[in-house]
């Protein structure tokens, strides 16, 4: 089913430019995109794993949808996973980004795959005429449903930059009239400090964590740009967007439903979604978390006119001697001070009562700890303040754009 549709697309666009590679100058029309693409080797196992961020990618795609074997894309240098026995009428597997633990396989169908490129097209606009310029990894969810599905089943052209550089963007924007720029928060603060968004973006996406605020005006105030948000997960592909053409005033805020896409809230107030893009099962070991159509997410939210309200993770809320706090609610409240750069709140396990927790707070900001204590004080109660502040000069991500709690929690505790 992919093979056959990318053969629609690359005939009915035979001599447009398919695929531009900044790194080596070389670019294919759809045309040639489709002969190397039948020229490419076949995988040597029963699962391609495509991986990196060239056309090399690309072509190892195209060759596992035409030998009809699933395929796992994989970060540069990443081992491939054992897989045994993938389930019926697998084509895709995705590795989950860990952000609440082991990282594990969801299996996709060709249709899912097909009905989230779907809906990310039907509900941001992406065009052909406006090109996407892929900075973001082509092996993340974000990347794959937002870069290389709409290329190869739409027939929006991609152009592939080596790094998120700023003077590579901007070298690389040049190549097109127009583009559309998905890309995560980080790359958006770093191009807007060194003044290197392009003038010639038409969509500017951000996804793979929270959009701060400061940032979203910022860009709007000085490029006039709306960065919108768009918020996803590896096991049911886009779930919300904010297609609004002014910066949103409260952080907590995703957007509306994808096209096609239906919420809900379970008992719990976390975020059930329904769509034909929903995975098919975690693999190897199924999860009542995802199966049937639906994918039910650890996600706290509220569903308000239309719209979409994150209010934390449910395992992530932090434990106060009974009363539970989401660090997302603070770390909200600190990024509205305009001396913080960035912030992490966590939890940890009290030294002075069982079954309570410390609120943890590790900031890269130009303020001292007093200062963002009487900040925080004034937007919220005393027992939601951190009681101990780590300062970092920076807060790094991993290559998904996400700052790691689970991480940074080893770091502090062991």
């Amino acid at each position: 089913m992919l093979y056959e549709r990318w053969k629609q697309i690359s005939t009915r666009n035979q001599d447009i430019v398919a695929l531009r590679d900044f790194a080596s100058g070389k670019s294919w029309t759809f045309g040639q995109l489709a002969v190397a693409a039948e020229k490419a080797g076949p995988a040597t196992s029963a699962v391609a794993f495509p991986r990196g961020h060239s056309p090399e990618f690309i072509f190892q795609l195209l060759a596992a949808w035409r030998e009809q074997k699933p395929a796992c894309p994989l970060e540069p240098g990443q081992s491939p996973p054992p897989i045994a026995g993938p389930p019926k009428n697998c084509a895709h597997f995705k590795v989950t980004s860990a952000t609440t633990g082991t990282p594990r396989l969801v299996a996709f169908t060709a249709e899912q795959l097909a009905a989230d490129a779907e809906n990310i097209v039907a509900t941001m606009g992406l065009r052909p005429d406006w090109p996407n310029l892929g900075v973001i990894s082509l092996a993340h969810s974000y990347g794959f449903s937002n870069l290389v599905l709409p290329l190869l089943l739409h027939g929006v052209p991609l152009v592939l930059a080596p790094a998120p550089l700023p003077e590579t963007i901007r070298r690389a924007a040049k190549t097109e009239s127009s583009i559309t720029l998905p890309a995560v928060p980080a790359m958006w603060r770093a191009w807007h400090q060194a003044d290197a968004i392009p003038d010639n973006v038409r969509l500017a996406i951000s996804a793979g964590a929270p959009l701060p605020l400061k940032i979203e005006q910022d860009v709007f105030q000085s490029a006039g740009l709306k960065i919108h948000n768009f918020y996803g997960a590896s096991e049911c592909g886009g779930i919300a967007y904010d297609a609004s053409a002014q910066p949103r005033q409260d952080a907590a805020q995703a957007g509306a439903p994808m096209h096609h896409v239906r919420l809900k809230l379970d008992d719990h107030g976390c975020l059930a979604v329904e769509s034909r893009a929903v995975g098919q099962t975690y693999w190897p070991e199924p999860s009542d978390a995802l199966q049937d159509g639906v994918f039910r997410s650890s996600d706290l939210a509220e569903l308000t006119n239309g719209l979409v309200f994150l209010r934390g993770r449910q395992g992530d809320l932090i434990n106060v001697a009974g009363r539970k706090i989401s660090p997302e609610t603070i770390e909200r409240a600190l990024m509205e001070s305009p001396k913080v750069r960035d912030c992490l709140v966590l939890g940890v396990p009290s030294a002075e009562a069982e079954r309570t927790e410390t609120i943890i707070a590790i900031v890269a900001a130009d303020a001292k700890e007093d200062e963002l204590k009487r900040f925080l004080l004034e937007k919220m109660p005393a027992w939601q303040v951190p009681r101990r502040w780590y300062f970092v000069d920076t807060l790094s991500v991993n290559a998904r754009g996400k700052i790691s709690r689970a991480e940074w929690r080893r770091k502090l505790c062991g």
